[in-house]
């Protein structure tokens, strides 16, 4: 029988636990329960609560132990098999969560100074070859690995593609840059630094996978690995049709997210925030997160591209601007028609060429989650769906319009994932996949068999009712 080994930090000790695929509660007879962690949490609360009123200050050690406690939370979330502990959160308890969504927050400063130290600790620490090899491959799972331990591997992937060496990039200054970039991604379900890691690391497989590395100058791969580590800073968990539109249903399409973006055409005014007027209904979010990238650069500490000349810094800003724009869903079936059209007659030569090919590989990164182990993508439709869920509390609490791909009284997980992976996801990995055939194995084949895998859900369940 296979097992499940997750890995967790205590006291800076890399420890692992293991439990069967199959492990339920009937399994656990006769074993004592461990404490609840939440009741753990409030302890250290408690705890801390006490120690800074006699105190005035908390030690090292108490934020290490939170930091490992919520760590550990959210790792056994993420695992069916460990529900027998109620962490694990199924789609029931998705459609039954009716409270009012949490605005989100910024990261404490003291978690964060904590995230801080041990990046910096471990930053000049050496991966064996066997995590270097893994990190380029889509089989990565992000989920065993502490927030301060990607940051590190944001590095990794800088330094093995020679960025600091060609780009006279300097260490202290892409610390810097990372740590600041992690700063800026808000604790939120799904758009957040986790997820900004995903992208970033499947951006760098594809570069290895396909030996771009002989096909693009450097200045064109770091606008890649930076366009995908950028692209959703300071999300806030609202998409572009909260800031600026109701996007209809698609008959025949079912409630796909993506989709329903692609089709419209008659935008109503809805929610109008901030980014909507600032940036009059134009990509609001995607011009908001350039626009915290570049305010990230200005910071001479930050600034990674501070050694290049006036005329790579100006190829480097605009490609940056061009890649995360591109990542409006809304743009998405512009962008394939170019991609299409060019691809018989392409020429890594050709800048145009060029422009289209690196949009069209900073999308694939994007929302490639399903080209990646079941056990890694299925928390993140999950964490997706409680995004929607907590958007479209919002808009009914507002009085605003709700999409019903967003509403938790209407979407159907398996149709939801049928339709986004049929109308979206294959259309974009089969035109990537025609130019470099070498990845129909890593990203074309792992979404064929996430369509499988959510079809015969969708058929046990009507089978079920």
């Amino acid at each position: 029988m296979a097992n499940k080994i997750i890995h967790f930090l205590v006291h800076g000790r890399r420890e692992h636990a293991e439990f069967r695929l199959d492990c339920s509660a009937a399994d656990m007879r006769g074993v004592g329960m461990p404490m609840e962690l939440d009741d753990m949490e409030h302890r250290l609360h408690h705890l801390e609560r006490r120690v800074i009123e006699e105190m005035g200050d908390v030690p090292e050690v108490l934020h290490e132990l939170q930091i490992q406690v919520e760590s550990f939370k959210k790792k056994l979330e993420s695992l069916e098999h460990m529900s027998w502990l109620g962490l694990f959160r199924t789609d029931r308890d998705l459609h039954l969560a009716h409270t009012k969504p949490p605005t989100p927050q910024p990261r404490a400063r003291e978690g964060l100074q904590q995230v801080r130290r041990r990046f910096l600790h471990m930053s000049s620490l050496q991966l064996t070859e066997d995590i270097k090899e893994h990190l380029k491959t889509p089989l990565f799972d992000n989920w065993q690995w502490e927030e301060s331990e990607l940051l590190v591997l944001l590095q990794v992937m800088f330094n093995d593609l020679d960025f600091l060496a060609l780009l006279y990039i300097e260490p202290d200054v892409l610390h810097s840059f990372l740590f600041d970039v992690y700063r800026h991604y808000n604790d939120i379900p799904f758009h957040n630094f986790r997820h900004c890691f995903c992208v970033t690391q499947m951006m760098y497989s594809l570069i290895w996978l396909t030996d771009l590395r002989t096909k693009l100058p450097p200045l064109d791969l770091l606008v890649l690995l930076t366009s995908t580590l950028c692209h959703d800073l300071d999300h806030t968990g609202y998409n572009n049709a909260y800031q600026v539109t109701t996007p209809p249903f698609c008959p025949g399409l079912g409630p796909c997210p993506v989709t329903v973006f692609l089709l419209v055409k008659h935008p109503q005014i809805n929610a109008m925030t901030d980014l909507a007027l600032r940036y009059n209904n134009q990509s609001p979010l995607e011009n908001h997160h350039c626009a915290i990238a570049f305010g990230i650069l200005s910071k001479p500490e930050c600034n990674i591209l501070k050694n290049l000349s006036q005329q790579q810094y100006r190829h480097v800003r605009a490609g940056l601007i061009r890649c995360i724009l591109a990542t409006d869903m809304a743009r998405h079936n512009d962008i394939l028609h170019q991609f299409r059209i060019l691809h018989p007659v392409f020429d890594f030569t050709n800048e145009e060429h060029k422009e289209v090919l690196m949009k069209i590989m900073v999308k694939v990164s994007d929302i490639s989650n399903e080209a990646r182990p079941l056990a890694v993508s299925e928390p993140w439709m999950d964490r997706l769906l409680q995004e929607f869920f907590n958007q479209s509390d919002t808009e009914k609490l507002k009085g605003l319009p709700v999409a019903p791909f967003m509403d938790r009284d209407q979407v159907f997980k398996p149709s939801s994932q049928i339709s986004f992976i049929r109308f979206v996801l294959m259309p974009l990995f089969t035109e990537l996949t025609k130019l470099f055939p070498c990845l129909e194995q890593h990203i074309l084949k792992p979404v064929q068999q996430a369509l499988e895998y959510y079809s015969n859900m969708q058929r046990a369940m009507k089978q079920k009712e």
